[in-house]
């Protein structure tokens, strides 16, 4: 089975291809962190991927995407492409949410939570994206859009550990009501190569993948009659 994963949705941007032949896998990786340009990256990584396999783009049997949260247009870019590559070639479609593949990127970098973990990112605005996962990573709640404080309430007790740009703000809001939380990983990210993984493992596919907007976009159309100068 060939997967080809595909993220954009946040300050990074990488694409991955997992080769799985029973019990032998190959994975081929290219990856950069960005603020922006993911758009003009994604497909020269996906072209160097493939090629690095040897494989074409008909070859593949699954096109996987991360469907947000995550910045609003970076969230699109990967899933317009994950649905034009399928299209064009037959390929069948996974996605997931972007904090279950920051959390497998995790454990992946060696993270041994001992427990429940959170995967907090800062969505800015005084608010966190919020996912709980097991020790393995598998995941018990979320994402949600949620204050920081309003989150603490929403830990089990026995979750002693938050990684991701939002674990401080968690980390400090527990302090305030007497509670230590740990943090790690504060640049981390979503990875296309955790994507694949957790594609393969799954076993399944969708119809389609969507973005997951947890807010609207800062974007607003103008109200009729309302000129532009």
């Amino acid at each position: 089975m060939n997967i080809l994963a595909l993220d954009t949705s946040m300050g990074a941007c990488s694409a991955a291809l997992l080769g799985a032949d029973g019990a032998a896998r190959r994975l081929f990786l290219r990856e950069a962190l960005m603020a922006r340009g993911h758009a003009e990256a994604l497909m020269p990584m996906v072209a160097e991927v493939l090629a690095e396999a040897g494989i074409e783009a008909r070859d593949l049997d699954l096109i996987a995407a991360t469907e947000g949260p995550g910045s609003f247009t970076g969230v699109r870019i990967a899933i317009a492409a994950a649905r034009g590559l399928a299209l064009a070639t037959g390929a069948k479609l996974y996605g997931t949410d972007s904090l279950t593949v920051m959390a497998r990127a995790a454990l992946a970098e060696g993270l041994s939570p001992g427990g429940p973990f959170a995967v907090a990112v800062d969505a800015r605005r005084g608010m966190l994206y919020l996912g709980l996962y097991g020790p393995a990573g598998a995941r018990r709640e979320g994402p949600l859009l949620i204050a920081p404080d309003q989150a603490v309430s929403r830990l089990p007790p026995d979750l002693g550990l938050a990684v991701g740009s939002g674990a401080t703000l968690l980390a400090e809001a527990a302090a305030g009501g007497g509670r230590r939380i740990d943090t790690a990983l504060p640049d981390l990210e979503p990875s296309a190569a955790a994507l694949a993984e957790i594609a393969y493992e799954a076993g399944e596919t969708h119809a389609t993948v969507r973005p997951l907007y947890l807010r609207p976009p800062d974007a607003r159309p103008q109200p009729p009659g309302v000129m532009r100068r």
